[in-house]
């Protein structure tokens, strides 16, 4: 009787929190180009430990791709041998900036021929939509893992233990992945908000700057009064202009006052002119 052969397993991974957060805060840090890093940790087993992440920099860096250089791989080993000397490399990560969580086949050539020992493992974080997963070795295929575990190695217990297949984000039961879904999406909307009102504060302060040079450098018109004679400004009227208004006014005065139609006085008799020649 033939025994049927064992199924391969996948691996059981066990990732802290801490080196997601620190995943998602390099990720988000370049929202247009890949970026990538290592995952440090121990392996058991059948148990893939990440304790920490490690930047790559110095990587050659593009919209849909990246790869490790030389000068990456000379800074990953001088901080792992300085602060993490009794872990080793467990896997890797890397960004995928609005084009979702899968492994491209240049992603796929990076596994295979720097991460192939069967519980390395590789992270996928895609910071637009906030939605991120793990691939490891099943046999000898490269497929999503289905169950992952998050812990506080700093005390306190699992994030959340599942056998269903992995949600966006990660998490537990269904109630809280529908939870977390949502608040998956709330940075997002912060970062929106965020930058219409930093665009609104901007074009205000434009405004008000261009109004402030307009008006201390560039000329006001205020109108003057000036002397048709010499052709000076008058800053006050002069006296025979005083003069002339007055008595304009008083003209004016008077003849307000007079009626409208005044009754013509009536005509002095005219004397009779008398002859002083004495009668003949």
């Amino acid at each position: 009787m033939k025994r049927k052969a064992e199924q391969p397993k996948e691996t059981d991974l066990r990732m802290s929190c801490d080196a997601v957060r620190q995943i998602r805060q390099h990720a988000r840090a370049s929202s247009k180009a890949e970026v990538c890093g290592v995952l440090i940790g121990t392996e058991d087993v059948s148990v893939t430990f990440v304790q920490a992440s490690i930047p790559g920099s110095n990587a050659v860096q593009g919209g849909s791709h990246v790869t490790f250089t030389q000068d990456t791989w000379e800074h990953i080993y001088r901080i792992k041998d300085r602060d993490y000397p009794e872990a080793r490399i467990v896997g890797w990560y890397h960004s995928h900036p609005g084009f979702g969580v899968f492994l491209s086949d240049h992603d796929t050539f990076i596994h295979k021929n720097f991460f192939s020992a069967p519980r390395q493992v590789a992270w996928v974080y895609d910071p637009h939509s906030d939605e991120e997963g793990c691939f490891g070795w099943i046999g000898e295929k490269l497929e999503r893992l289905s169950r992952i575990v998050l812990v506080d190695y700093k005390g306190g217990e699992g994030a959340g233990e599942t056998g269903k297949p992995e949600p966006p984000l990660l998490g537990g039961d269904d109630s809280d992945a529908d939870s977390r879904t949502e608040l998956g999406s709330s940075p997002s909307e912060a970062r929106a908000m965020l930058n219409i009102g930093v665009t609104f504060l901007s074009y205000l302060f434009t405004l008000v700057l261009g109004f402030l040079v307009c008006w201390y450098f560039f000329p006001r018109l205020i109108p003057v009064l000036v002397d048709s004679r010499t052709g000076q400004i008058m800053y006050s009227l002069p006296n025979e202009y005083d003069g002339i208004q007055r008595g304009a006014d008083a003209g004016n005065l008077n003849n307000q006052n007079k009626p409208a139609n005044p009754a013509s006085p009536p005509a002095s008799p005219t004397p009779t002119p008398h002859s002083s020649k004495g009668k003949l």
